[in-house]
């Protein structure tokens, strides 16, 4: 029964936040008549929760749904239950999971998308829709209670994806790290999802949108790269 909206990134270089994705945020809520969402605003560090909210509700205003915030509830578990749809935006996936698993609202979060409630998330809010965050880009500014989140799909994505090596650049690449972890965890599919792209989950499908194709890895096997018309359901299985 789940409905979820993975995005890769919230902004494309030179755009204004929440741009390019706006259209397929619209049509994601209003395809299920959602009329307000809940947000988690966990992963800001920098700027605070309230800015967070004011910048998501301006772009959430253009198609007339409500914003609101989970920090500015009394009982986050009862704002949970009662919520039409949920919205987890980017920053620090560290800070984020934190945040979620203090206030008890891993369990809650997650049996409610299963039970059909919509999801959005992008950067850090797909993250956490993983089994865990260990694909995640963010530097570990906080320790959480452990790297298990969500659990919403059983494979590993890595926002953001990049395939460039900087010149005079020694350190690893992407792929190299990603490499690390498939080793590390060789039952586990990784796909690196590009910034405009997105993956669809509804019920027992997922499709990919955007204009560039997604780079799966996986242990003992070669990396493909995959696009918007490909079978991605082995991703589920």
């Amino acid at each position: 029964m789940m409905n979820l909206l993975l995005l890769s990134n919230s902004t494309n270089a030179g755009e204004s936040y929440l741009e390019y994705p706006k259209q397929y945020i619209a049509d994601f809520l209003a395809k299920h008549n959602i009329t307000e969402v809940l947000f988690i605003p966990f992963a800001a560090v920098t700027f605070s929760y309230d800015e967070y909210l004011a910048k998501v509700q301006q772009r959430f205003s253009e198609f007339d749904v409500k914003v609101n915030s989970i920090h500015t509830f009394n009982n986050p578990i009862n704002t949970v239950n009662a919520a039409q749809a949920i919205v987890i935006g980017g920053g620090n996936t560290f800070h984020l999971l934190k945040n979620m698993q203090e206030l008890g609202l891993i369990d809650c979060i997650r049996q409610k998308v299963l039970a059909g409630t919509p999801y959005i998330g992008w950067s850090a809010g797909t993250n956490v829709t993983c089994p865990t965050i260990c694909t995640t880009n963010d530097m570990p500014i906080v320790q959480p209670q452990s790297f298990n989140a969500l659990n919403l799909i059983p494979f590993q994505i890595n926002p953001h994806y990049l395939d460039s090596h900087p010149d005079n650049h020694a350190g690893e690449t992407r792929e190299q790290r990603l490499l690390e972890y498939i080793t590390a965890n060789p039952n586990r599919y990784v796909a690196g999802l590009r910034e405009g792209c997105m993956f669809y989950v509804e019920n027992n499908t997922i499709r990919l949108e955007g204009r560039k194709s997604v780079r799966i890895f996986r242990t003992n096997e070669e990396i493909k790269e995959l696009n918007t018309n490909d079978d991605f359901s082995f991703l589920l299985d």
